[in-house]
């Protein structure tokens, strides 16, 4: 079988479904997204556009702000998009909200006889957990205690993550709609692709792809500007429209 992983999308549609139409041009149907799906300049669109999908859709951090939870604001980021959760929540429909509150904590599946991938947004134990490649085993072992999978699948950082944990494996599959990319002089920049990820399991054999598929960073900034989206300007200025050499 084959799985695909998906994990913040922020309102970005045509991130989103230029990751579906490769998904598609690839046969892999099954999907699975990890949550944060709608802040960003298309909302209602996107929530729309994941719910016609049926998938799994996983519980994140800007999820449960749009449905009443308690943002973790640290930081002008953080602020920026809580004003984001704010005017993206004020577009959506009762009918929106009500499908945002389906989305599940975690989700453990069964590959096969012997192989489970385990589901989350920050972690386990939190969806406003980081897990870096910089995290320490001790304080994995904690976000991951009381759980035993095979594959660990997380989003929320907006960084792609390969990482070995005893014998399993914690996977991060980046960000559909912001995938962040930190310059040397430490400014945060957005790339101009898609990321996620897919897993592959056959006769007990695990193969693990992450991805990147180019957008049109163009298009979709007219989209953002023209939205009314607060400090459009500034993610404007931040995206990177070309991909670097």
């Amino acid at each position: 079988m084959r799985l695909a992983l998906i994990a913040d999308i922020h309102g970005n549609l045509p991130a989103l479904d230029q990751v579906l139409v490769d998904l598609s041009r690839d046969g892999i149907g099954q999907l699975v997204c990890l949550g944060d799906v709608a802040v960003g300049p298309q909302p209602v669109e996107t929530i729309e556009r994941l719910r016609e999908l049926g998938c799994h859709t996983i519980m994140g951090n800007w999820d449960a702000c749009m449905v009443g939870g308690e943002p973790k604001v640290d930081g002008e980021l953080a602020e920026m998009l809580v004003d984001a959760c704010t005017w993206s929540t004020a577009q959506l429909a009762p009918e929106h909200l009500d499908y945002v509150r389906t989305f599940q904590h975690t989700l453990k599946l069964q590959l096969d006889d012997e192989i489970a991938l385990l589901a989350f947004h920050g972690s386990p134990r939190s969806f406003d957990d980081g897990i870096f490649a910089a995290t320490s085993d001790e304080e994995l072992e904690q976000m991951l205690a009381g759980h035993n999978a095979s594959l660990y699948a997380c989003g929320h950082t907006h960084f792609q993550l390969f990482r070995r944990f005893g014998e399993a494996v914690v996977l991060n599959v980046g960000s559909v709609g912001q995938p962040f990319r930190r310059q040397r002089t430490g400014v945060m920049h957005i790339s101009p692709w898609a990321e996620y990820g897919v897993v592959a399991v056959e006769d007990g054999h695990v193969s693990i792809d992450l991805r990147r598929t180019p957008i049109d960073v163009e298009r979709f900034l007219r989209t953002m500007l023209a939205s009314g989206m607060p400090h459009s300007d500034w993610w404007a200025d931040h995206w990177a429209p070309e991909v670097p050499a």
